[in-house]
């Protein structure tokens, strides 16, 4: 079989060829500048997923090294990312951490099988106003899951995990609201948008959160850290280990694994997408669709979260002067000398700091400047991404995705056999 007709072919064995000291400069002076930005993203993302900040080290490290290593992208970086906390909290919830690993165990075999058939090319016909809808639901919920972290409410027990019932929650729990907790996340909101304008080389969101954090703890002020709520994350990766699997458990995640290796599958395409336009390359989709699936078994051996590739972190990669996977694999092994060396210091990380950076994430997730314009597109294109995105919000992922592509795929279908007259395709 001629190379060219392989399913998986990584870009790091294309990229290695003709490697020179240049350009491993360069890697790794990207790689460490993606490490610092990945640092307190993925505890927070982790945080909100209803998991331990550590294990959002660990998934960054395992998948973002698997990722690198295996990809079919120059440039792609991956990990933990904000996509995935609404569908990891439903499993947490319903199935504890446990259901959480075979689910993604289960997400990261249906990936590598996808991958082998192929399938990279059709996850890109999933209709654009879908993508657009469950994404910005997902921004919503996010945002909606750090108000009390953000402002510092006390809630008299655990807040629901469905978006209204949570809403009816933070709402009686509004007198206990910590002026010095909301004042830190200000502020440190506030640092990153300062940072990003006046030196977007610079990993801004490191500097904004460490300078909070410390001020904290110099002050003795009185906002939550991640020891205070969580302990001490260990400084050293778990053994490779897999809760017991019965066939019963892996019926009734098998729909929480569709979606996390649905949403790791598109995910990963668009940011490969991005990476491109950036850097003027071409990804293989389907060893990238193969190595999402590598990654995420991985993960879950070493009891860590879903994965796939972060648009932010890639854009940020490029940025800092990536070059090939090494840049990848330099940021996962920087994280795991973090982890090692600098573990007592992620402790005192303050969650209302941590919860700032993923209310900026939500809303680079939502876009709303472009809201408008994604509604003046065809009025079947904006009643399904509306649909997508209130199906999101109200109910679950697994309603929003499947609906959504059900009812696209029908759009689809009645514009070939009779194209209304004034509707004009979008550029793509």
């Amino acid at each position: 079989m001629h190379m060219r007709d392989m399913v998986f072919r990584p870009k790091l064995l294309t990229t290695l060829r003709g490697y020179d000291k240049a350009s491993l400069v360069a890697d790794l002076g990207a790689g460490l500048t993606v490490a610092m930005v990945a640092l307190p993203l993925a505890m927070a993302i982790a945080i909100a997923s209803g998991a331990s900040p550590g294990s959002g080290l660990v998934t960054a490290i395992v998948a973002g090294l698997a990722i690198s290593a295996f990809g079919g992208s120059r440039v792609q970086i991956g990990g933990p990312t904000g996509a995935f906390i609404v569908v990891v909290y439903a499993v947490i919830a319903d199935h504890g951490y446990d259901g959480l690993v075979i689910a993604t165990l289960m997400a990261g075999l249906i990936l590598i099988v996808a991958g082998l058939l192929r399938a990279g090319r059709l996850i890109r016909h999933v209709p654009e106003p879908v993508i657009n809808g469950f994404t910005m639901g997902i921004a919503v919920i996010i945002a909606a899951s750090q108000i009390a972290d953000f402002l510092g409410l006390d809630p008299q027990s655990r807040l629901p995990a469905d978006f209204l019932p949570k809403l009816s929650a933070l709402w009686a729990a509004r007198e206990t609201v910590s002026p010095t907790s909301a004042l830190v996340a200000l502020v440190t909101l506030v640092l990153i948008v300062l940072f990003r304008r006046a030196a977007p080389k610079l990993p801004g969101l490191v500097f904004a959160v460490g300078l909070t954090s410390a001020a904290v703890a110099v002050f003795n002020l009185d906002v939550e850290t991640v020891s205070s709520r969580f302990g001490s994350i260990s400084p050293y990766l778990p053994f490779p280990a897999l809760p017991e699997i019965t066939v019963d458990r892996l019926i009734e995640l098998f729909p929480s694994a569709l979606i996390i290796a649905f949403l790791a599958g598109v995910e990963s395409l668009l940011s490969a997408l991005v990476a491109d336009r950036m850097a003027g390359t071409a990804h293989r989709s389907n060893t990238e669709i193969v190595a999402q699936g590598i990654a995420n078994c991985a993960s879950s051996l070493f009891g860590g979260l879903p994965a796939t590739g972060a648009i932010a972190r890639t854009a940020t990669n490029i940025r800092a002067g990536a070059r090939t996977p090494v840049a990848g694999l330099a940021h996962a092994l920087f994280l795991l000398i973090f982890m090692l060396l600098a573990a007592p210091l992620a402790d005192r990380l303050a969650l209302p700091a941590l919860a700032a950076v993923l209310v900026l994430t939500a809303w680079n997730m939502a876009e709303p400047q472009h809201l408008a314009a994604r509604l003046k597109g065809p009025r079947s294109d904006s009643l399904l991404l509306l649909m997508t995105l209130a199906l999101t919000v109200i109910t679950d992922l697994t309603v929003a995705i499947g609906a959504g592509v059900a009812v696209g795929l029908m759009l689809r279908l009645h514009r070939r056999g009779t194209p209304e007259p004034d509707w004009q395709p979008p550029d793509r």
